[in-house]
């Protein structure tokens, strides 16, 4: 079983890059599932209905959330109905939706759990480990592929998660920074893991942001927003793992990177 997980989608670049390119990399690396974190994808923060639609009918299974889920209030009319979304199982507040979901692709299960980790971050979150672990232990006798999007900002938190959960499921991938890592690898016990897939989206800005209203907002202590240019070359960050369908272990992990033409 081939997974192409998809980085941070960030906004309209990172939309149409995604949109464009998704057919083609799936016929290259022989994807039988995609999964993309899409808590970006709509002007930087959060996802409206009509981008989930609109990444649906580009090709992804499966769509991811992170700490910005809740940034666009249209998210709570249609939550319910979106049975491809899965939004963080951890978090305190009760919106709806399900924060791990099981699909079934050529007779095989897999299922999507998605984190939200603590270091640096703000919102108020069960503990990772333990929200994980119940889940784990509540469908021990299901038969799937499990993938865990970890949505955090540490990387060593991020690495700490991974080997504590080492065996246990079929990968742990990082997202958030939007900064590829370098780190991809499968662990001792058969976990795919790197500690930040990366992300779609600008390719010439910061994280995806255009790169002087970051500059002017980080560096000089501007109270602006950061802007989007979505003239900009696009850039599409995932993996692809490639799982056994009976261990349900990972054999193993590619980290890609495609850059939309100028």
């Amino acid at each position: 079983m081939k997974v192409l997980f998809l980085g941070d989608i960030v906004g309209k670049v990172g939309r149409r890059v995604v949109v464009n390119n998704l057919e083609k990399l799936v016929k290259k690396y022989q994807v039988d599932f995609v999964i993309a974190n899409g808590e970006n994808a709509t002007h930087g923060k959060g996802l409206i209905e009509k981008h989930y639609y609109e990444l649906l009918n580009a090709g992804i299974d499966c769509i991811t959330l992170g700490n910005h889920y809740l940034s666009k209030d249209n998210l709570l009319t249609y939550i319910e109905d979106a049975d491809a979304l899965v939004r963080p199982l951890n978090i305190s507040k009760r919106i709806g939706g399900e924060g791990s979901r099981l699909f079934e692709v050529h007779g095989v299960k897999i299922r999507v759990t998605n984190i939200l980790g603590t270091a640096f971050m703000k919102e108020e979150v069960s503990s990772p480990y333990y929200s994980l672990k119940s889940l784990i232990d509540s469908i021990e006798s299901e038969d799937s592929i499990h993938i865990v999007d970890y949505h955090a900002e540490a990387t060593g938190e991020k690495m700490c998660f991974g080997y504590a959960f080492d065996g246990l499921v079929s990968a742990v991938l990082g997202t958030h920074t939007h900064v590829q890592t370098n780190d991809a690898k499968i662990l001792k016990n058969g976990t795919a893991f790197i500690s930040d897939v990366g992300m779609c989206g600008a390719a010439n800005g910061v994280l995806g942001f255009e790169k002087n209203s970051v500059i002017r907002v980080t560096m000089f202590g501007e109270k602006d927003r950061f802007g989007f240019d979505e003239n900009d070359q696009g850039m599409v960050n995932g993996v692809v793992i490639d799982i056994d369908e009976l261990s349900h272990k990972a054999r193993e992990i590619v980290a890609i990177k495609l850059m939309e033409d100028k």
